[in-house]
């Protein structure tokens, strides 16, 4: 995460500024909310909070005790009580802020009421990013409130001409030539090299644990470590219970430490812990994992064109079809070639849907799919993949692709015609600011993007910009 800027502005000025926010004393209409305990208590703490803003000398410190007075205090007491279209985190505050600042309107970001309004947007000012998920509409008079809304975390954007103040969410960018940190050294299967690494694990000590595909093996890369260590397979190519043929995806069972491998060229998913191995899904074309916060753990399976469901330690069936499954095909209700694949907080499932060039989302119990991302032919277009790969979705609901087929990483937003590029995009090679097949993403827990450089036979960090 990036620091916020250090502000000259002095104690005068500030308070100036922030003597323009005002609240009312309006309730909810809603009856269920107004009457709840919860709700009262943090609407009165919150408007208490309000009146003292001009005890701070500085915006720092404003926003240092917003979040521990007001949104950390009471974010879990709160979320559970109201409901909103997609049930987002950040729309907990509609019910609240509306009531706390005269003509005031919040907007669930999905709902797409209010579009925003970023062409004059100076993303230079901006902080990293609001903790929540929403878009904010505030008529208020013509005041200076751009560095008290900074330091809550919040991105400005003003249109003089409606005297209308956009509050939108400020979207990370990653520096343009990366950093090797694993590989790099050119085809091979010596302890610094690679040899088509796949699926990428990121855990939070900034390890990383690599599907090195044509060397049979896991490697796990320290951090700042300048070879591997390996940890799974590396037996040579084989179908015994300790060797490996073509992985293409790991990941770390948080519940009890073991490494789970797609064995892809074996047709099976199997459990390493302790130098123990142990098959737990047989004769599947298994090609991505995920896990959910349950420890559900989830695999593509690229014959039946799906993704099956399987409860921890119960692997002995068919599992349950989340996603597809209903033959190959392009429609809503089918998938083709699915490769990899995330899961949310929700247990919505995320797949890359490699030969239809698109990336789909399937809720929890959904018959069909949502198109998400692509889905208009192969192709480079802004609006268009080629051979999607790795996926994953940050807490923003961002939606970030490894477009294996035009060497970039495309960012998309759930409800959006079209992408951007965050990196490559400069064509196939093998400099810093190239990739060559992208596969596997990941992020650690500063927001530093990794990917898995197919072709390259090397993982890139690109690092995040502060």
């Amino acid at each position: 995460m990036s620091k916020s800027r250090s502000t000259t502005k002095s104690h005068d000025s500030f308070n100036q500024n922030v003597n323009e926010i005002h609240i009312t004393n309006l309730l909810s209409d809603d009856l269920s909310i107004k009457n709840d305990p919860d709700y009262i208590k943090l609407y009165h703490d919150l408007k208490l909070w309000l009146s003292t803003v001009n005890t701070f000398n500085n915006e720092k410190d404003l926003q240092l005790d917003f979040y521990q007075n007001c949104l950390k205090k009471y974010d879990e007491n709160i979320i559970n009580k109201l409901k909103y279209t997609d049930g987002f985190k950040g729309t907990v505050f509609k019910a609240l802020f509306e009531q706390l600042m005269p003509n005031f309107c919040l907007i669930d970001y999905y709902n797409s009421h209010l579009k925003s309004k970023t062409s004059d947007l100076d993303l230079e000012f901006l902080p990293f990013h609001i903790v929540t998920i929403l878009e904010l509409k505030i008529k208020l008079k013509d005041c200076n409130i751009r560095q008290l809304l900074h330091y809550l975390r919040i991105i400005l954007d003003y249109s003089p001409s409606s005297r209308t103040y956009i509050i939108v969410l400020k979207f990370n960018k990653w520096k343009q030539n990366a950093i090797t940190v694993a590989g790099g050294n050119g085809k091979g299967q010596q302890l610094n090299q690679l040899d088509w690494p796949g699926g990428i694990f990121m855990d939070k000590n900034k390890n990383i644990f690599i599907a090195d595909n044509s060397n049979h093996r896991i490697v796990e890369w320290k951090y700042d470590a300048t070879e591997g260590q390996i940890i799974a397979g590396g037996n040579n190519k084989g179908n015994r219970i300790n060797q490996l043929r073509y992985p293409t995806d790991v990941i770390i069972d948080q519940h009890n430490h073991s490494i789970i491998i797609a064995d892809y060229g074996n047709n099976r998913v199997i459990q390493w812990l302790n130098q123990k191995q142990k098959v737990l899904i047989e004769n599947i074309d298994c090609f991505g994992l995920a896990m959910d916060k349950y420890g559900f753990l989830y695999v593509t399976d690229r014959d039946k064109h799906e993704v099956r469901r399987w409860k921890m330690g119960k692997y002995n069936n068919e599992g349950i079809v989340v996603a597809g499954g209903n033959e190959k095909g392009d429609q809503l209700n089918q998938l083709n070639f699915p490769t990899f694949i995330f899961v949310d907080e929700d247990q919505s499932v995320y797949v890359a849907d490699d030969n239809n060039h698109r990336v789909m989302k399937w809720r929890k119990d959904a018959k069909e799919g949502k198109i998400v991302a692509g889905g208009n032919g192969k192709g480079e277009n802004l609006n268009q993949l080629s051979k999607p790969e790795g996926v994953i979705v940050d807490d923003l609901g961002q939606i970030y692709v490894a477009d294996r087929g035009n060497d970039r990483i495309m960012r998309w937003r759930e409800g959006k015609e079209e992408g951007e590029i965050v990196v490559g995009g400069n064509g196939k090679g093998n400099q810093t600011n190239q990739l060559n097949s992208p596969v596997g993403i990941s992020f650690d827990d500063e927001g530093n993007l990794y990917i898995a450089d197919y072709f390259n036979h090397r993982i890139q960090k690109f690092e995040l910009i502060s």
